[in-house]
């Protein structure tokens, strides 16, 4: 399934060049690619593959680059011109879904422990694929996950509500940084008018939570669809009545929890206690590297050669 960012025609250009012309102002403003990562902030190893033309960066991406690194708007406006996903495949059981994401004029969630597929980060998405798979396969699944992503995070994208289980931001997938980029994420994405994203807090067992993740679809034609998911299979519902058992649950579900800005703040916490962990492992690190240093300079002066000591004659 092929999707454009641009306003329509074909693409102008490819990801190659959008990583030389990012590496170009990157190293003009004196910035090494860590340099970059800290400030956007993500993994170093992100803005490598970005430049290599191996990652597709999100808008979110291509504009802290624009204002970090002083560029006039130049990379967003490459950004919104490449075809990032001319010949994407999803998974066969997953097509109809894709196909509905598509034209959605509105779409509701419930989703536990995982993160949604449409609020995904490319780290965060690659750290989920590779638990199952590998190699190649990683790459092409997470270049389809994103796909689904742009028309919800372009200007004017069709409403999307998802309610987020606490678990989804508890549950550590990957890293503590990508964790951290993914928590940053969320609120970069819950900033948009189509947006919303509430956060059901794991201490308020009075909440009534759905048996399982969910997603009310609503199309252009006025057709409602429920869908769910197995391990490896779509679940597609369209009677009207079981449609208004969920909406309605949804709905109450909704109005229990804490609202979206109160969930901005709880999702910021977390990703303050990722952002902690890492600082800490990376103290730890270094610190591990000093006291190595140490000892193989101590182990270095005992294997070394030596000589005695010449007295002064009495």
């Amino acid at each position: 399934m092929s999707r454009r960012n641009g306003a329509g025609g074909a693409a102008a250009t490819t990801a190659v060049v959008f990583g030389e012309v990012l590496k170009h102002h990157r190293e003009a403003a004196g910035l090494t690619q860590a340099g970059l990562a800290r400030k956007i902030p993500c993994d170093r190893s992100h803005v490598a593959r970005v430049e290599a033309g191996t990652r597709v960066p999100q808008e979110t991406f291509a504009k802290a680059c624009d204002e970090l690194l002083g560029t006039g708007g130049v990379l967003m406006r490459l950004w919104g011109r490449i075809d990032w996903y001319p010949e994407v495949q999803h998974p066969d059981w997953f097509e109809r879904r894709a196909e509905m994401d598509a034209v959605a004029v509105a779409l509701h969630e419930y989703q536990e422990r995982v993160i949604p597929g449409l609020l995904q980060t490319p780290d965060y998405a690659a750290a989920l694929f590779s638990q199952v798979m590998s190699g190649p396969e990683v790459e092409e699944r997470v270049r389809a996950r994103l796909s689904r992503q742009q028309r919800f995070l372009a200007d004017g994208g069709p409403l999307y509500v998802a309610l987020l289980d606490e678990s989804c931001l508890r549950n550590m997938v990957g890293s503590a940084a990508v964790m951290r980029d993914q928590c940053a994420h969320l609120l970069e994405a819950g900033r948009r008018p189509n947006i919303r994203i509430q956060v059901v807090p794991s201490d308020r067992p009075d909440v009534a939570r759905p048996n399982g993740s969910m997603s009310l679809i609503e199309l252009p034609d006025g057709h409602r669809w429920v869908y769910s998911e197995s391990l490896d299979r779509g679940h597609f519902n369209d009677d009207p009545a079981l449609f208004r058992r969920h909406s309605h649950a949804y709905d109450v579900l909704r109005a229990d929890v804490p609202s979206a800005r109160e969930s901005a703040a709880l999702t910021s916490d977390v990703m303050k206690g990722y952002e902690q962990h890492e600082q800490s492992r990376s103290e730890r690190g270094d610190l591990g590297q000093k006291q190595l240093q140490r000892q193989q300079r101590r182990q270095l002066h005992r294997s070394s050669p030596r000589y005695p000591r010449r007295r002064p004659r009495p």
